[in-house]
C-alpha cells in the first residue's frame, strides 16, 4: 500500500498490552495507571483478524509491542497465530528483556524471528534509575535469546542527558562483544514536553561525538538491519554496528516511514507523533472484515507527511498506551 506521499506502508506494530513491569522515564509518566481504568480490549482473535486484513492489504512485517508484551498471558499463542497467517513474512517483538530468560525458547519456537531489547545502561544503579527494574534480569534475557538463535537481535538505548551519557561507550563495547547491533534513540515528547529541554535532551549528533572519541565511526549508508529508520555506522576497531535514530534532529526522519500502529485498546494510529487515531472496535464486532479493510484504507489516507514532535506537540497518551 502507498500512502498519500508515495511511501510504501507494509509494517504494522501491534501493542498487545499497555501494562509494564518497568517504569521507564521516557515511556510511562509518573503515577500512570491507565490499565487500571480501562483493561486491554483486543483479544487474540481480534489481533488475528487485524493481521489477516493487514496482510491482505500488503503488510508483510509485524511486531508485537507493549507496554511489555511478555506480560501478556497468551503471548506464545498470539505469536504462533500471527506467524501462521498467509502473507506474514516477518514477526518481531520489542521487549524490556526482564522475562526473556524464561520465554526465549518458546518465543523462538512460536515463530518470533527478531527481537528488539531495551538496554539504557550497563550500570545497575543507573539502569534502575531509568527503568525501576533489575539489570541482571535483562542481561540474562539477552544471553538466553542469543542461545536460541533468533534471526536478529538488536539492542536499543534511549539518550538522556544527565542520566546515561557515561553509559554510551560501555554499552557500545558490550554490544560489540556480543556481536549485536546497538541503536541510540533520541528522546521524543511522549510523556511530557520537558524531555526536550536542554537539560534532558541529548541528540544523536552528540552521542556520535562521544563514541567517536573512543573509536572511529565509518558510515554504512546502504545497511538496513530491520524495518526502522536507523542510520548505521561500523566501528573501525571492533567491526560492530551502531545505529542512530534521530526523530527530533533528522529533518528527513519521516521521508520513508513505512509503519502504522495498533493500540492495545483497539485503535489504529497512522503516526506515532500525531494524535490521529481510528477506532477499530465496531468493525471488529462485525461478521465481515469489510469494515476493518475500510478502516485501514482510511488510516492510510490520514497518515501525515511528518510527525508533529518538533512543533507544539502535547502528549495525550504516553508511549506505554500507544505502543512502542
Amino acid at each position: 500500500m502507498n500512502d498519500s506521499f508515495a511511501r510504501s506502508v507494509d509494517y504494522l506494530r501491534l501493542s498487545i498490552t499497555d501494562r509494564c513491569n518497568e517504569k521507564c522515564l521516557y515511556c510511562m509518566p509518573q503515577g500512570y495507571k491507565g490499565w487500571q481504568v480501562k483493561r486491554d480490549i483486543l483479544e487474540a482473535r481480534d489481533l488475528f483478524r487485524i493481521c489477516q486484513v493487514a496482510a491482505g492489504l500488503g503488510f508483510t512485517k509485524f511486531r508485537l509491542t507493549g507496554g511489555e508484551p511478555l506480560l501478556h498471558k497468551d503471548i506464545i499463542g498470539i505469536a504462533k497465530g500471527i506467524r501462521s497467517i498467509p502473507g506474514v513474512k516477518s514477526l518481531g517483538l520489542s521487549t524490556n528483556g526482564t522475562r526473556l530468560a524464561h520465554l526465549a525458547g518458546e518465543l523462538h519456537h512460536a515463530g518470533v524471528q527478531t527481537l528488539n531489547i531495551s538496554l539504557d545502561a550497563l550500570d545497575a544503579q543507573i539502569y534502575h534509575q531509568i527503568t525501576g527494574g533489575d539489570l541482571a534480569q535483562v542481561l540474562a534475557g539477552i544471553e538466553a535469546a542469543q542461545r536460541e538463535g533468533f534471526e536478529k537481535i538488536k539492542l536499543n538505548c534511549v539518550l538522556m542527558r544527565g542520566v546515561n551519557e557515561g553509559e554510551l561507550w560501555p554499552l557500545t563495547q558490550y554490544a560489540a562483544q556480543l556481536k549485536l547491533p546497538l541503536r541510540f534513540i533520541e528522546l521524543m515528547p511522549l510523556t511530557s514536553r520537558d524531555v526536550l529541554s536542554s537539560r534532558k535532551f541529548l541528540s544523536i549528533n552528540e552521542a556520535m561525538e562521544l563514541i567517536q572519541a573512543k573509536d572511529k565511526l565509518l558510515p554504512e549508508p546502504g545497511l538496513r538491519l530491520g524495518n526502522g529508520p536507523a542510520i548505521y555506522y561500523r566501528l573501525q576497531n571492533t567491526g560492530s554496528h551502531v545505529g542512530f535514530i534521530g526523530a527530533m534532529t533528522n529533518l528527513h526522519f519521516c521521508d520513508a516511514c513505512n509503519k502504522m500502529r495498533i493500540t492495545a485498546d483497539g485503535k489504529i494510529r497512522p503516526c506515532l507523533g500525531d494524535h490521529g487515531e481510528i477506532d477499530l472496535l465496531a468493525a471488529l464486532r462485525e461478521d465481515s472484515n469489510n469494515g476493518l479493510h475500510e478502516k485501514f484504507l482510511e488510516a492510510l489516507r490520514l497518515k501525515p507527511r511528518e510527525h508533529l514532535f518538533r512543533t507544539q506537540y502535547l502528549p495525550q497518551r504516553p508511549m506505554t498506551a500507544i505502543g512502542g
